[in-house]
Protein backbone atom coordinates (compact mmCIF):
# COMPACT_ATOMS: atom_id res chain seq x y z
CA UNK A 1 0.00 0.00 0.00
CA UNK A 2 1.76 3.22 -1.28
CA UNK A 3 0.35 6.78 0.50
CA UNK A 4 -1.15 7.94 -2.76
CA UNK A 5 -3.77 5.81 -2.19
CA UNK A 6 -5.22 7.70 0.84
CA UNK A 7 -8.53 9.21 0.64
CA UNK A 8 -8.75 8.91 -3.41
CA UNK A 9 -12.18 10.69 -4.09
CA UNK A 10 -14.02 13.98 -5.51
CA UNK A 11 -15.35 15.84 -2.46
CA UNK A 12 -13.09 18.35 -0.54
CA UNK A 13 -12.23 16.57 2.24
CA UNK A 14 -11.19 13.65 0.15
CA UNK A 15 -9.11 15.97 -2.19
CA UNK A 16 -7.77 17.52 0.93
CA UNK A 17 -6.40 14.15 2.71
CA UNK A 18 -5.34 12.89 -0.88
CA UNK A 19 -3.07 16.23 -1.61
CA UNK A 20 -1.74 16.10 1.96
CA UNK A 21 -0.66 12.69 1.42
CA UNK A 22 1.23 13.22 -1.49
CA UNK A 23 2.80 16.39 0.18
CA UNK A 24 3.88 13.89 3.14
CA UNK A 25 5.00 11.38 0.96
CA UNK A 26 7.02 13.73 -1.46
CA UNK A 27 8.53 16.24 1.05
CA UNK A 28 7.88 15.19 4.27
CA UNK A 29 6.55 16.82 7.24
CA UNK A 30 7.72 19.94 6.58
CA UNK A 31 6.52 20.08 3.00
CA UNK A 32 2.61 20.20 4.31
CA UNK A 33 1.20 24.12 4.98
CA UNK A 34 -2.23 24.82 4.81
CA UNK A 35 -1.35 27.16 2.02
CA UNK A 36 0.33 24.05 -0.09
CA UNK A 37 -2.45 21.94 0.90
CA UNK A 38 -4.91 24.45 -0.25
CA UNK A 39 -3.29 25.18 -3.33
CA UNK A 40 -2.96 21.45 -3.98
CA UNK A 41 -6.74 20.23 -3.27
CA UNK A 42 -8.26 23.61 -4.94
CA UNK A 43 -9.59 24.46 -1.83
CA UNK A 44 -9.23 27.99 0.42
CA UNK A 45 -7.80 27.17 3.53
CA UNK A 46 -11.10 28.27 5.74
CA UNK A 47 -12.11 24.57 3.98
CA UNK A 48 -9.31 22.85 5.93
CA UNK A 49 -9.77 24.58 9.16
CA UNK A 50 -13.40 23.72 9.11
CA UNK A 51 -13.11 19.58 8.36
CA UNK A 52 -10.36 19.39 10.37
CA UNK A 53 -9.97 22.23 12.89
CA UNK A 54 -5.99 22.63 12.70
CA UNK A 55 -2.85 21.37 11.23
CA UNK A 56 -2.49 18.59 13.70
CA UNK A 57 -5.65 17.91 13.16
CA UNK A 58 -5.65 17.38 9.31
CA UNK A 59 -2.33 15.17 9.59
CA UNK A 60 -4.10 12.87 12.20
CA UNK A 61 -6.69 12.30 9.77
CA UNK A 62 -4.45 11.39 6.75
CA UNK A 63 -2.23 9.13 9.38
CA UNK A 64 -5.56 7.43 10.29
CA UNK A 65 -6.86 7.36 6.28
CA UNK A 66 -3.34 5.42 5.74
CA UNK A 67 -3.55 3.23 8.31
CA UNK A 68 -6.90 2.09 7.50
CA UNK A 69 -5.95 1.67 3.56
CA UNK A 70 -3.25 -0.40 5.01
CA UNK A 71 -5.62 -2.50 7.19
CA UNK A 72 -7.78 -2.95 3.90
CA UNK A 73 -5.05 -5.09 2.00
CA UNK A 74 -4.50 -7.64 5.17
CA UNK A 75 -6.10 -10.43 5.33
CA UNK A 76 -6.79 -13.33 8.10
CA UNK A 77 -4.49 -16.48 8.45
CA UNK A 78 -5.66 -19.66 7.06
CA UNK A 79 -6.87 -22.20 9.70
CA UNK A 80 -4.09 -24.65 9.75
CA UNK A 81 -1.50 -21.88 9.30
CA UNK A 82 1.31 -21.99 11.74
CA UNK A 83 0.12 -19.47 14.60
CA UNK A 84 4.22 -18.53 14.93
CA UNK A 85 5.35 -18.03 11.22
CA UNK A 86 1.38 -15.83 10.97
CA UNK A 87 3.19 -13.46 13.49
CA UNK A 88 5.92 -13.94 11.52
CA UNK A 89 3.98 -12.52 8.60
CA UNK A 90 2.58 -9.80 10.09
CA UNK A 91 5.90 -8.31 11.51
CA UNK A 92 7.21 -8.44 8.10
CA UNK A 93 3.97 -7.13 6.55
CA UNK A 94 4.44 -4.15 9.07
CA UNK A 95 8.17 -3.66 7.97
CA UNK A 96 7.33 -3.37 4.66
CA UNK A 97 4.39 -0.66 5.13
CA UNK A 98 6.57 1.67 6.73
CA UNK A 99 9.56 1.12 4.20
CA UNK A 100 7.23 2.14 1.51
CA UNK A 101 5.82 4.91 3.41
CA UNK A 102 8.28 6.59 5.66
CA UNK A 103 6.75 10.00 6.21
CA UNK A 104 3.49 8.23 7.03
CA UNK A 105 5.10 6.19 9.26
CA UNK A 106 6.65 8.66 11.28
CA UNK A 107 3.07 10.52 11.08
CA UNK A 108 1.39 7.47 12.52
CA UNK A 109 3.77 6.45 15.35
CA UNK A 110 4.13 10.45 16.68
CA UNK A 111 3.55 10.40 20.32
CA UNK A 112 -0.29 12.28 20.80
CA UNK A 113 -2.24 13.10 23.84
CA UNK A 114 -5.76 11.64 24.09
CA UNK A 115 -7.41 7.87 22.50
CA UNK A 116 -5.48 5.91 19.76
CA UNK A 117 -6.81 6.59 16.50
CA UNK A 118 -9.45 3.42 15.65
CA UNK A 119 -7.11 2.60 12.91
CA UNK A 120 -4.29 2.04 15.53
CA UNK A 121 -6.48 0.30 17.88
CA UNK A 122 -7.46 -2.04 15.31
CA UNK A 123 -3.76 -2.74 14.24
CA UNK A 124 -3.27 -3.67 18.28
CA UNK A 125 -6.40 -5.97 17.90
CA UNK A 126 -4.93 -8.09 14.77
CA UNK A 127 -1.60 -8.52 16.62
CA UNK A 128 -3.42 -9.35 19.77
CA UNK A 129 -5.40 -12.27 17.88
CA UNK A 130 -2.09 -13.45 16.66
CA UNK A 131 -0.59 -13.54 20.03
CA UNK A 132 -3.67 -15.09 20.88
CA UNK A 133 -3.39 -17.81 18.69
CA UNK A 134 -0.19 -18.95 19.71
CA UNK A 135 -1.03 -18.76 23.08
CA UNK A 136 -4.10 -21.10 22.22
CA UNK A 137 -1.69 -23.49 20.83
CA UNK A 138 0.06 -23.75 24.07
CA UNK A 139 3.16 -22.42 22.48
CA UNK A 140 3.69 -18.62 24.54
CA UNK A 141 5.62 -18.42 27.74
CA UNK A 142 4.50 -14.76 28.49
CA UNK A 143 1.07 -13.21 28.69
CA UNK A 144 -0.60 -12.17 26.20
CA UNK A 145 -0.56 -8.41 27.21
CA UNK A 146 3.17 -8.99 27.82
CA UNK A 147 3.67 -10.45 24.37
CA UNK A 148 1.97 -7.76 22.27
CA UNK A 149 3.67 -5.06 24.33
CA UNK A 150 6.81 -6.44 23.22
CA UNK A 151 5.99 -7.00 19.56
CA UNK A 152 4.57 -3.97 18.97
CA UNK A 153 7.30 -1.96 20.87
CA UNK A 154 10.61 -3.93 18.88
CA UNK A 155 8.65 -3.95 15.80
CA UNK A 156 7.61 -0.50 15.24
CA UNK A 157 11.29 0.89 16.74
CA UNK A 158 13.12 -1.76 14.09
CA UNK A 159 10.61 -0.16 11.65
CA UNK A 160 11.70 3.83 12.40
CA UNK A 161 15.67 2.45 12.75
CA UNK A 162 15.63 1.31 9.14
CA UNK A 163 13.93 3.81 7.76
CA UNK A 164 16.78 6.39 9.41
CA UNK A 165 19.09 4.55 7.84
CA UNK A 166 19.90 5.66 4.01
CA UNK A 167 18.76 3.13 1.78
CA UNK A 168 21.77 2.50 -0.19
CA UNK A 169 23.52 1.05 3.51
CA UNK A 170 20.22 -0.28 4.76
CA UNK A 171 20.45 -3.91 6.30
CA UNK A 172 16.90 -6.30 5.95
CA UNK A 173 18.95 -8.85 8.16
CA UNK A 174 18.25 -6.87 11.31
CA UNK A 175 14.47 -6.85 11.26
CA UNK A 176 14.82 -10.40 10.82
CA UNK A 177 17.28 -10.77 13.55
CA UNK A 178 15.11 -8.63 15.84
CA UNK A 179 12.20 -10.65 14.82
CA UNK A 180 13.42 -13.94 15.72
CA UNK A 181 14.58 -12.74 18.98
CA UNK A 182 11.31 -11.44 20.24
CA UNK A 183 9.81 -14.57 19.12
CA UNK A 184 12.45 -16.69 20.62
CA UNK A 185 11.74 -14.81 24.28
CA UNK A 186 7.58 -14.93 23.96
CA UNK A 187 7.38 -18.29 22.68
CA UNK A 188 7.94 -21.98 22.63
CA UNK A 189 9.45 -24.54 20.06
CA UNK A 190 6.19 -26.73 20.35
CA UNK A 191 3.25 -26.73 22.76
CA UNK A 192 3.84 -28.83 25.85
CA UNK A 193 1.39 -32.20 26.35
CA UNK A 194 1.05 -30.84 30.17
CA UNK A 195 1.82 -27.68 31.86
CA UNK A 196 4.94 -28.08 33.84
CA UNK A 197 3.77 -24.89 36.28
CA UNK A 198 1.51 -22.39 37.10
CA UNK A 199 2.69 -20.01 34.75
CA UNK A 200 2.69 -22.29 31.82
CA UNK A 201 -1.02 -23.50 32.92
CA UNK A 202 -1.85 -19.68 33.38
CA UNK A 203 -0.87 -18.36 30.16
CA UNK A 204 -2.72 -21.80 28.65
CA UNK A 205 -5.85 -20.78 30.71
CA UNK A 206 -5.82 -17.50 29.88
CA UNK A 207 -6.14 -17.58 25.95
CA UNK A 208 -9.53 -20.15 26.46
CA UNK A 209 -10.67 -17.82 29.35
CA UNK A 210 -13.35 -15.88 26.75
CA UNK A 211 -14.99 -19.87 26.10
CA UNK A 212 -15.40 -19.99 30.07
CA UNK A 213 -19.17 -19.64 29.86
CA UNK A 214 -20.05 -21.41 33.10
CA UNK A 215 -18.22 -17.84 34.15
CA UNK A 216 -19.83 -14.28 34.53
CA UNK A 217 -18.88 -11.49 32.83
CA UNK A 218 -16.96 -10.08 36.34
CA UNK A 219 -15.55 -13.38 37.44
CA UNK A 220 -14.43 -13.79 34.00
CA UNK A 221 -12.43 -10.30 34.97
CA UNK A 222 -11.57 -11.48 37.97
CA UNK A 223 -9.92 -14.21 37.15
CA UNK A 224 -7.82 -12.61 33.56
CA UNK A 225 -6.59 -10.79 36.82
CA UNK A 226 -5.51 -13.49 38.51
CA UNK A 227 -3.99 -15.33 35.98
CA UNK A 228 -2.05 -12.16 34.26
CA UNK A 229 -0.41 -11.56 37.89
CA UNK A 230 0.78 -15.37 37.66
CA UNK A 231 2.04 -15.16 34.19
CA UNK A 232 4.10 -11.57 34.99
CA UNK A 233 5.41 -12.74 37.73
CA UNK A 234 9.31 -12.80 38.64
CA UNK A 235 10.28 -15.60 37.56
Amino acid sequence: MQVDDVAAGDGPRERILAATAKLLAEGGREAVSTRAVGAAAGVQAPTIYRLFGDKQGLLDAVAAEGFAAYLTTKTGPEPDADPVDDLRAGWDEHLQFGLANPALYMLMCEPRPGAMPPAAVAGIEILTARVRRIAEAGRLRVSEERAVQLVHAAGSGTTIALIAMPEATRDPELSVMAREAVIATITTDAPTPAPSGPVSAAVALRAVLPQATALTDPERGLMREWLDRITDAPR
